[in-house]
């Protein structure tokens, strides 16, 4: 047997370091693979935009290199206090509230004739669908010279063929000179509409069908069946349009600069960034800008994440 005295000569033993469950093992085997999508999204995405914040705080412009310069928040003074600069983020702001509130709108109506039973509702579904589909740059071209144009363009020849029909002379605006933001909100809203539809048509669709029948089996008419049950149950829906074009359509460069090329106080925000970074050369601005852009959609992004978590749990409740 071991005495007292041998015992306290050992000196008392060391606790063994715990070994990793297999619970702490697996869940790491199951991490693994996606570390090198993580470092892959890192050096692509965070890396680009740290440099963008660095440049965001130097006076650089490449036409004049030797007087790169640190000035601190100097370039966002510019954006925000340059009239030109000024205006831009006020017709990003009215740009994207406008086609974001039209198109839910006219994608809740959308989403209401769809959700209807008819014969050929499943065609009548994909064709709403397509204008969404179309490349960016091209359905800004086909406005630009197949609707816009005042010579040729099919608004201006229908207006002239109702006013044959009529017995008057229709009149043949030049719609991008008289009108220039509202063509490219006109151009923005009819892409946008379908993505908005199919948001609220899943809404819709989510819906219990046995609220509704019961509504009516008490008397309610269509009106109220849609102020009272329909549209409580579509808010999120509807905020999660709302938020998820919001972060799209603040970014849009394509209808700006290919309807108007910014002109006619039509730039926005990434136009801007367009203008001072290859026209300008004025890197430190365009950064600057740029980095407003992406805190702004960051913004819009975080309401949209929780818009999305709260639908995921209101679904896992009813399930």
């Amino acid at each position: 047997m071991t005495t007292t005295e041998e015992k306290t000569a050992v000196g008392p033993r060391r606790p063994r370091a715990p070994r990793p469950g297999p619970g702490r093992a697996k869940a790491w085997a199951t991490r693994a693979p996606l570390l090198p999508a993580l470092v892959f999204l890192i050096l692509v995405t965070q890396l680009p935009f740290a440099a963008t914040l660095v440049i965001s705080l130097f006076e650089w412009n490449a036409l004049y290199p030797e007087d790169r310069a640190f000035s601190g928040l100097d370039n966002y003074e510019s954006v925000l206090g340059e009239s030109s600069l000024r205006n831009a983020v006020f017709t990003t702001a009215l740009l994207t509230a406008t086609v974001v509130i039209v198109s839910l709108l006219l994608g809740l109506g959308l989403a209401l004739l769809l959700d209807r039973k008819f014969k050929g509702r499943g065609l009548v579904r994909t064709m709403a669908i397509t204008p969404f589909l179309v490349v960016p740059i091209a359905a800004a071209l086909m406005w630009k010279h197949l609707l816009f144009n005042p010579e040729y363009g099919l608004l201006n020849g229908m207006l002239g063929k109702f006013g044959d029909l009529f017995g008057f002379e229709a009149p043949q605006p030049d719609w991008i000179s008289d009108m220039p933001l509202l063509a490219v909100e006109i151009s923005l809203i009819w892409q946008w509409t379908p993505f908005m539809m199919l948001i609220l048509l899943a809404g819709l669709q989510s819906r219990s069908p046995e609220l509704s029948e019961a509504a009516k089996i008490d008397g309610a008419g269509n009106w109220q069946v849609f102020r009272y049950l329909t549209l409580p149950h579509l808010r999120r829906y509807l905020e999660l349009g709302a938020l998820l074009g919001s972060i799209y359509v603040v970014q849009n460069f394509e209808a700006v600069y290919t309807l108007t090329g910014g002109a006619l106080d039509t730039a926005n925000l990434p136009f801007v960034i367009y203008r001072e970074f290859y026209k300008a050369q004025d890197y430190g601005v365009a950064s600057a800008a740029g980095v407003l852009v992406v805190l702004g959609s960051l913004l819009i992004a975080v309401f949209a994440l929780r818009v999305v978590s709260s639908l995921f749990r209101e679904e896992g409740s009813r399930g």
